[in-house]
């Protein structure tokens, strides 16, 4: 099975992702990792990457596809994967069709983890006052959420579009979202 995980920052993806990994025993790839993985081992495109990031900017599509690239090429990711923080806009979308068609493998859905902001924004305060996190005040996380808003609803719409959205209720215990999420997917494979 391969996923993209899309939500906004607090809406749980990466918690969901880890149990959906070892619940369909595929990888959890998130590009932020992946990322300071190439950077760490010093690979082409990590020492792209890292002269990119040293001038404060972001790093580019480009690069990113090519570490995608990379991973998507490795023995463990034949049976799936699920992808976290990427495509955050509609050229990553369309760039990630492109690059799953050339290398013949197929796309089964994207999941959005729809969560209300305001209790997006009561989750990361709980979340800064445990761990002493300041870019999760209130101010900065609704900063945040509509940036994510702005930049991720056409990926949506895109992926609405071609049929592969599945909408799930962010809203609950972890394990409640995490059967949502797989009865939603892969009913075979679901819990209970």
């Amino acid at each position: 099975m391969r996923l993209v995980l899309l939500g906004a920052p607090g809406s749980g993806k990466g918690t969901q992702a880890a149990k959906l990994k070892e619940h369909l025993q595929v990888p959890h790839i998130s590009t932020g990792d992946l990322l300071r993985a190439e950077v760490a081992a010093g690979s082409p495109l990590g020492l792209q990457a890292k002269e990119v990031m040293a001038r404060g900017d972001l790093v580019s599509d480009e690069i990113l596809l090519g570490m995608l690239r990379d991973r998507f090429s490795r023995d463990d990711t034949r049976s799936g994967f699920i992808l976290d923080g990427y495509p955050r806009n509609l050229a990553q979308a369309a760039a990630l069709d492109e690059l799953l068609a050339s290398l013949g493998q197929s796309f089964d859905a994207a999941v959005q983890l729809t969560v209300d902001n305001e209790q997006i924004v009561e989750r990361l305060a709980g979340r800064a006052k445990a761990e002493g996190r300041a870019d999760d005040n209130p101010e900065s996380v609704r900063k945040r959420l509509q940036v994510y808003d702005q930049q991720t609803a056409p990926v949506i719409e895109f992926y609405r579009q071609h049929g592969q959205l599945t909408v799930v209720d962010g809203v609950g215990a972890l394990d409640e979202v995490f059967t949502r999420i797989v009865e939603a997917i892969a009913p075979e494979k679901a819990v209970g």
